[in-house]
């Protein structure tokens, strides 16, 4: 007989003697650590006076009946344990914890434990990191009404468990615990998934994630991370010399970047730690400026004199480290160093050893200088299909290349800036659902909140001004017109700026957008209004109160709160250039500008001007 049973469902319960005494409730549960499913070894419970005592569950455990602990001897019989170092608390050191999951490369944390009773053992299976293990710990019974629901909608809510072999403690120092190893652990997944899970991880676990790591691993995992903050705040809890050793390591323009994201004086002291050629290369790279091919290149690619043969030049590559940058051509050069030529992988293959480079070399089908944009350099690599881009001086000699990576990660980079500019939500989706419901909200539908707050305004002045919330209330109806259009006008701008470079000779001048923009908000208010006049004639026409009556209380204040969107409507497109203007002035300074934060100026402005021309309007009683 084998049952399924949580942790939740133990902590708690009572330890009774064989006699009937209880001497205790559950407060923990040990396993000893090497086993692929590892089994219960010891339960820890608090006695009387909440004392905490630990006993061998092979021992003294007869049963666990679901509500309490049975042991088969009575108190005077029972000796007391210790934890072994090879034993881990699991509510300790597991529950609402973080841990890896090597099989889905994703930090996670551990919401309940599940166990399975075979009868003669209990044993850990794994951990429950999805909603249902949150509603169980809660209550079981809140945990069954929802699954009742989610059937009754014709949907399920999962058991999410990571099985015990594909996890990899964190928070504690097991340095001497052997975790399963019949499936991949931290140090063994590809650099760009540690990368990932670094970046998951919260800030005090990294350093120990890095210290798993032999320098090969490390020096590839932080070459993979995107952010670089994360990249610096690892490298400054690391010693001086396992810093600098680990920059040895790592291609020179990734080296560069990291560097650059360091203290003055950390950055200094690394690099005199470093050797000769490694230093050498790093400080020709930061003498770059900024998003330049400069900055990107790297100073690792082959070149061989034209008079060279194929054998030299396999010769020449067979001799390369290991580490050395991926060779994608070999770059031939003339008497004078300068660059003649590309011979590609395929042409050293298929041609004999004894042909000259300079027979089968083709023209470089395009090059860049070291302050060439990096984004117009990735673009031409883009265009051309290129592998690699030689970056060339005004002598045409070799500087170094661009190579692919580098270039998918400068349009990956742009992409988000992009997104970001427009506006879009780009967090991870792997991150905690239930902690970003209302930030996903407010940043899909921001008006909404300024609709609140404005309405709320209006309703209280409409009171205080008149004694009544009619004018306010109607008034509010209009306001989400308005919000709307400082919406689209946001959009606009950032559209434009996306499509049109500021240089570009193409693009309309700032008046001809300006005039462009405040053109399309006098046809979108005409529109409004000329449909809400249609209403307001059919109300007046059919209303059997008369002009005095429900005419007067839902048409003229109605059309009145309207004609205030309208006017609001002209002023947020009439602000367009001065957004596209602070947008353009940023991106030369080199700053990031979110979308999101231009929406929730244009929306705030949007606001103030509806709800100050309305208060006008109702307190000049225009409008009753």
């Amino acid at each position: 007989r084998e049952a399924m049973l949580y942790l939740s469902q133990m902590l708690g319960k009572p330890v009774t003697c064989a006699d009937g005494e209880v001497i205790g409730h559950i407060s923990d549960l040990a396993i000893q650590t090497g086993e692929v499913f590892p089994r219960i070894t010891s339960l820890a419970f608090k006695g009387p006076g909440n004392v905490p005592f630990m006993i061998s569950w092979r021992k003294y455990v007869a049963e666990f009946d679901g509500e309490k602990v049975l042991l088969d001897v009575n108190a005077e019989g029972i000796r007391f344990s210790y934890l072994q170092p090879d034993e881990v608390l699991i509510a300790r050191d597991l529950l609402n914890k973080q841990i890896v999951d090597t099989r889905g490369m994703k930090v996670v944390r551990v919401n309940d434990l599940k166990l399975s009773d075979t009868g003669s053992s209990l044993r850990l299976l794994g951990a429950e990191v999805g909603m249902r293990g949150i509603l169980r710990s809660i209550s079981p019974k809140l945990e069954a009404f929802a699954l009742k629901v989610a059937k009754a909608f014709g949907t399920s809510i999962p058991e999410q468990v990571i099985a015990w072999n594909y996890m990899d403690l964190l928070d504690r120092d097991l340095s001497n615990v052997k975790l399963s190893v019949s499936h991949k652990t931290l140090d063994e997944l590809h650099p760009a998934d540690i990368a990932d899970i670094i970046e998951q991880l919260d800030p005090r676990l990294r350093a120990q994630v890095f210290a798993q790591l032999d320098d090969d691993q490390a020096a590839e995992a932080m070459a993979e991370l995107d952010d670089d903050e994360v990249a610096a705040s690892i490298v400054d809890d690391m010693t001086e010399a396992d810093a600098s050793k680990m920059l040895s390591e790592m291609d020179p323009d990734d080296a560069a970047d990291l560097v650059s994201e360091l203290g003055h004086e950390k950055a200094e002291k690394l690099l005199r730690l470093m050797g000769v050629n490694e230093r050498r290369a790093i400080d020709q790279l930061l003498g770059y400026r900024d998003d330049t091919a400069g900055r990107i290149m790297t100073s690792e690619f082959v070149s061989m004199p034209e008079r060279g043969t194929i054998g030299d030049a396999v010769e020449r590559i067979r001799g390369l480290d290991e580490d050395f940058e991926t060779v994608y051509y070999v770059y031939t050069t003339d008497d004078k160093g300068r660059l003649s030529g590309v011979v590609t992988l395929h042409e050293l293959v298929v041609e004999q050893p004894d042909v000259v480079l300079a027979d089968v070399a083709h023209e470089a089908t395009a090059t860049v200088g070291p302050d060439d944009d990096q984004e117009d350099v990735a673009e031409t690599m883009n265009k051309y299909n290129l592998l690699s881009i030689p970056v060339i001086d005004d002598k045409r000699k070799i500087l170094g290349i661009v190579t692919i990576d580098d270039a998918f990660d400068v349009l990956e980079e742009e992409h988000e800036e992009d997104l970001q500019i427009a506006g879009a939500h780009t967090s991870d989706a792997s991150s905690d659902e239930s902690g970003h419901v209302l930030m996903r909200l407010l940043s899909s539908e921001m008006w909404l909140f300024f609709w609140v707050v404005g309405f709320a305004v209006l309703l209280v002045a409409s009171a205080l001004a008149c004694g009544d919330i009619t004018p306010g209330l109607l008034f509010g109806i209009a306001l989400p017109a308005a919000l709307h259009a400082a919406d689209t006008m946001v959009r606009h701008v950032t559209n434009f700026f996306l499509e049109y470079d500021e240089d570009d000779e193409d693009a309309p001048s700032m008046l001809g957008f300006a005039l462009r923009g405040i053109g399309a908000s006098v046809v979108y208010a005409g529109l409004m209004l000329a449909l809400v006049a249609v209403a307001d004639a059919v109300l007046s026409a059919s209303s059997p109160i008369g002009a005095d009556g429900a005419s007067a209380l839902l048409g003229r204040p109605l059309s009145a709160s309207f004609l205030v969107a309208a006017a609001t409507i002209v002023v947020a497109f009439a602000l367009a250039p001065a957004f596209l203007a602070a947008l353009r002035s940023r991106d030369r300074a080199g700053k990031d500008m979110s979308g999101q934060a231009m929406r929730g100026v244009a929306l705030a402005l949007a606001t103030v001007v509806f709800v100050a021309v309305a208060l006008a309007v109702i307190c000049a009683g225009t409008v009753a």
